[in-house]
C-alpha cells in the first residue's frame, strides 16, 4: 500500500441533494469492471515493498501470492458487501455489527496507522533521493531522519491550507512512480541476463519455496499484508457496476493478477541484478537501477527515475495525509472520543490540530533512523507496526461482516459474497496470524536483541492501536461532542 486510495468522504453536502439527484447521478455514473479493476489496481500496487520480497528471489512468487489468496481477495469481497448496504465507511460497518466503542477502534486504527506508515513511506523516499544527490546517504540515518521530518512538515503545510487538486497526483503517480520505473526495470532485468550475466538470486525449481528457517522466516511475509491493505476503500466503488454479483469479483480477480505481476515481475528484477546480502530494503529499487544502468553505461539515468519515484511517492502522501484523520474527526465530534483541541478547525476546515500532532509524533519515530543503526532494520520496524495496527482493524471488519449477515439478513445489499462466514474466517485468521508473527524478530536481523525488537513493537503496534484509543474512550467527556445538530443528523 504504497498509495492508498483516497476515502470518498460523505459529506453532509452530499446527503442535503434531493433524493431524485442522487438516483439521476447513480445512472450515468456506471464503471465498467475493468476500470474498477484499474481503480484497484492504482491503489494498491507498489515498488516500494519490492527489495523486501527480493531477498528471497524465486520464492517471492510464493510470498506474494499466499496473501493475496487469504486476504487480498476475502478483504476485497467482504468489504464490498458491507460498502453497498452501509454508507459511512469502517465505522458504520463495525459499529453496526459490533458496538460503537469497537467501530471507534476500526476508525482509530485506520488513522493511528499512518503515524508509522508515513515514517516507513518516507524512508523509502528518503533513500530513493540519496541517489539523486549522493548514494552513500541511502545508509546514513541522520538524512533519513532529516528527509522525513522536511518532507511530512511540509505536506501538513500544503493540506492545512486546504489546497484543492493534489487528489490527482494519486493517479499520475502509477504511471510516473510505478508503471513505467516498473516496467523499466523489468525489461532492463531482462536484457541484463540476456548479455550472459549470471542472475544474483538462483532461478531453479528448488528455489521456489522459502527456505524454513523456524518461524522467523515467516515474518517477511507479514509485510506483504500492508502491501494489500486498502481494500475496504476501493468497496465504496461496488454501487457504481451495472451488475455488481458478477461483475465485482471479475473486477478483483483482474486486479490481484495485474497487482501480482506489478509487485513480482519487479521483485524478481532486482534479485536478478543485486545479491540478497547487498540488498536495502529502502533503496533496494534505486541500487537495481543503478546496477543495471551502470551495465549498459547509462547511470546518468539513475537521479531521473529517482525523481520519479520520489515525485510519485510523495504525491501519494499528499493525497492521503487529510484522509484519515478527517474520518476520525467527524466520528469524534458526534460522539465525543477525541478533546475539543484535537477537534478544531483551521480557517480553511483542515484539522490542523490533529495533523501537528500527529507530526509531533511522526518526528519522535523520525529521530528513530537517526539511533538504529540499520536503516533497513528501523524501516521494517516501522512497516511491521502499521502492518500490525492495521490489521486490528480487519479483524474487527471481519467479526462485524458475519454479525451484520446474521442479524440483519434482509437488509438491502447492493453485493453479497459468496460463502460470507468461510471468507470472514480465512480473512480473520491469516489477519490474527500476520499479526503474531510481527512480533517474531525476522531471520535477517537475527543478529539483533529480540527484546528491544518485542518492546519496540509490541509498545508501537498495541500501545498505539489498543491502548491510547481506550484511554481516550475511557476519558471522554459529554463536553466533547461538538458536532452541530445537523452534522449529527446526517451520520
Amino acid at each position: 500500500m504504497d498509495v492508498p486510495a483516497q476515502r470518498p468522504a460523505s459529506t453532509p453536502a452530499a446527503s442535503s441533494d434531493s433524493p431524485a439527484k442522487p438516483r439521476t447521478a447513480r445512472t450515468v455514473a456506471y464503471i465498467s469492471w475493468v476500470a474498477l479493476a484499474l481503480m484497484t489496481t492504482s491503489s494498491v500496487a507498489s515498488l516500494r515493498p519490492s527489495p523486501t520480497m527480493a531477498v528471497y528471489g524465486l520464492a517471492s512468487i510464493f510470498l506474494y501470492v499466499v496473501p493475496a489468496i487469504v486476504f487480498l481477495l476475502p478483504t476485497a469481497l467482504v468489504s464490498a458487501e458491507l460498502a453497498s448496504g452501509w454508507e459511512g465507511g469502517v465505522y458504520k460497518w463495525v459499529s453496526e455489527g459490533i458496538s460503537k466503542p469497537a467501530g471507534f477502534l476500526a476508525v482509530w486504527c485506520q488513522f493511528a496507522m499512518t503515524i508509522f506508515y508515513y515514517p516507513s513511506l518516507l524512508g523509502f523516499v528518503a533513500s530513493t533521493l540519496a541517489y539523486v544527490i549522493n548514494p552513500d546517504l541511502a545508509a546514513s540515518g541522520v538524512w533519513t531522519a532529516i528527509v522525513i521530518m522536511v518532507c511530512y512538515w511540509t505536506g501538513v503545510w500544503v493540506s492545512s491550507r486546504g489546497t484543492s487538486g493534489v487528489a490527482g497526483l494519486a493517479s499520475g503517480g502509477l504511471i510516473i512512480g510505478t508503471l513505467i520505473p516498473g516496467a523499466l526495470l523489468v525489461i532492463l532485468g531482462i536484457a541484463f541476463l540476456g548479455q550472459g550475466n549470471e542472475s544474483a538470486a538462483p532461478m531453479t525449481a528448488s528455489n521456489l519455496l522459502p527456505a524454513w528457517a523456524g518461524l522467523s522466516s515467516l515474518v517477511l511475509i507479514v509485510n506483504n499484508f500492508l502491501s494489500y491493505s486498502g481494500m475496504e476503500m476501493n468497496a465504496v466503488h461496488v454501487s457504481s457496476l451495472r451488475k455488481p454479483g458478477s461483475e465485482f469479483p471479475r473486477a478483483m480477480f483482474l486486479a490481484c493478477g495485474l497487482v501480482l505481476l506489478i509487485f513480482i515481475l519487479p521483485a524478481l528484477a532486482i534479485s536478478w541484478i543485486v545479491p540478497a546480502e547487498q540488498l536495502s530494503l529502502t533503496a533496494g529499487v534505486m541500487q537495481a537501477f543503478d546496477a543495471v544502468f551502470a551495465a549498459f553505461g547509462s547511470q546518468w539515468l539513475t537521479p531521473i527515475l529517482g525523481i520519479m519515484l520520489v515525485a510519485a511517492s510523495l504525491g501519494g502522501m499528499l493525497t492521503w495525509l487529510a484522509g484519515p484523520s478527517k474520518g476520525l474527526l467527524l466520528i469524534s465530534r458526534q460522539e465525543g472520543y477525541l478533546p475539543p483541541f484535537l477537534q478544531k478547525l483551521n480557517k480553511h476546515g483542515v484539522q490542523q490540530n490533529i495533523l501537528v500532532t500527529q507530526g509531533a509524533v511522526t518526528t519522535l519515530i523520525a529521530l528513530a533512523y537517526a539511533f538504529i543503526p540499520d536503516v533497513s532494520s528501523a524501516y521494517w520496524i516501522f512497516s511491521v507496526i502499521t502492518t500490525q495496527v492495521y490489521l486490528i482493524m480487519y479483524l474487527l471488519m471481519f467479526v462485524a461482516a458475519v454479525r451484520l449477515r446474521r442479524s440483519h439478513p434482509d437488509h438491502p445489499r447492493g453485493y453479497r459474497a459468496p460463502m460470507l462466514t468461510g471468507l470472514c474466517g480465512v480473512g480473520f485468521c491469516a489477519s490474527l496470524a500476520a499479526l503474531l508473527i510481527g512480533f517474531i524478530p525476522p531471520s535477517q536481523f537475527g543478529s539483533g536483541s529480540v527484546g528491544v525488537y518485542l518492546v519496540v513493537v509490541a509498545g508501537g503496534a498495541l500501545g498505539l492501536g489498543l491502548l491510547v484509543p481506550y484511554l481516550f474512550y475511557r476519558f471522554r467527556k459529554p463536553s466533547w461532542k461538538t458536532a452541530e445538530p445537523e452534522e449529527a443528523a446526517v451520520a
